[in-house]
């Protein structure tokens, strides 16, 4: 019912776009008419003759055009185009112009050139008038594909994140539980609190920031936990606040690698430092740097599926609205990412 709805609305709108056109195209062809006598008059041979162009231009816009040439089908269309042009000429020079000018011109053929000349530029002006309408149509429908597209695209994104992080984590939790380490209450605490931020308050495409760099605090803490006493882990933040929205789940990405690419064969001495800053234009600067050992670390894919998703991620949702920067040195990994977020509504 609703798209039967959105159907009839789109075909007013059509209607009226014709309608008001094709007065204009009126106005203009009884100007034109009059010229000569440098009179504006409009006469009832006006209504007459026009409604003549608007039957064959109707037949062009609304049978031939779908039926031929949006199907390809070129030769069809010019030929039965041509058909109801020259029935257009025919009916006015033998039927129109006898009726109402029987004395002056319809008296004698000026010759189908002539007569084509005057008619053909109306009904091509016309005839264009659907063309448009339909090349608006169609491009409104390729946005509206495309957004279901993008869409789709940023869902399957997202929850490819969910899975990876539960499958490091619950590696994690799966070590300490052999161990019977009395952090692994804690562990699940957290997990769960991170969990349920994931599936139940992501759903929307933008969440508060301040919401976002609370549960990226949990989700912090979660992986420090891991290193226990073996490193230390600096989480500064300012001037963050509700004011302003942010896609979820992005700046985690940054922190998972950072925690994973310190930790791979590295024992002690790990600092990770991540520093995230939002200037008074909404301009957001985040910061994440860690240390590694590079021997250790020659066969692991620091970067992973998780990174490659975060940038496709960041392209689709801030096209001309980010930047991101990853410099690997011998020893330290930074990453470094600006974006500019909108205020919420």
């Amino acid at each position: 019912m609703v798209q039967k709805a959105k159907q009839v609305i789109i075909s007013s709108r059509e209607v009226i776009f014709q309608l008001v056109l094709h007065g204009l195209v009126f106005t203009f062809y009884v100007f034109d008419s009059d010229h000569p006598d440098n009179q504006f008059s409009i006469q009832p041979y006006h209504f007459v003759f026009f409604l003549n162009y608007a039957a064959a231009n109707a037949l062009i816009s609304y049978v031939f055009l779908p039926q031929f040439y949006y199907k390809k089908k070129y030769w069809e269309f010019i030929g039965f185009t041509l058909l109801i042009i020259a029935s257009v000429i025919f009916v006015e020079e033998f039927f129109l112009e006898k009726i109402f000018f029987p004395t002056s011109r319809g008296a004698s053929f000026p010759g189908v050139l002539f007569t084509l000349a005057q008619v053909l530029p109306i009904i091509v002006i016309l005839s264009g008038f659907k063309f448009a309408w339909d090349a608006l149509t169609k491009q409104r429908q390729v946005d509206e594909l495309q957004a279901i597209i993008k869409e789709s695209e940023l869902q399957f994104l997202k929850s490819q994140i969910n899975p990876h992080f539960l499958f490091n984590n619950l590696n994690n939790l799966y070590s300490y539980a052999v161990e019977n380490s009395p952090k692994t209450p804690t562990i699940i605490l957290e997990l769960s609190s991170v969990l349920r931020y994931m599936l139940y308050e992501c759903r929307e495409k933008y969440v508060s920031l301040s919401k976002e760099i609370e549960q990226l605090k949990s989700f912090t803490e979660l992986y420090e936990l891991q290193i226990e006493d073996r490193g230390e882990v600096k989480f500064n933040v300012q001037n963050i606040n509700g004011e302003y929205m942010i896609a979820p789940l992005i700046l985690s990405v940054f922190v998972e690698n950072a925690f994973k690419h310190s930790q791979t064969g590295q024992t002690d001495h790990i600092k990770i430092n991540i520093d995230i800053q939002l200037t008074d234009d909404g301009q957001l600067a985040f910061q994440c740097k860690n240390n590694f050992l590079p021997m250790m670390n020659e066969n692991n894919d620091s970067k992973g599926i998780g990174l490659e998703n975060v940038k496709k991620r960041l392209e689709l949702l801030y096209p001309n609205a980010h930047k991101l920067s990853i410099k690997q040195t011998d020893q330290q990994y930074d990453v470094y990412l600006t974006m500019k977020l909108k205020k919420a509504v």
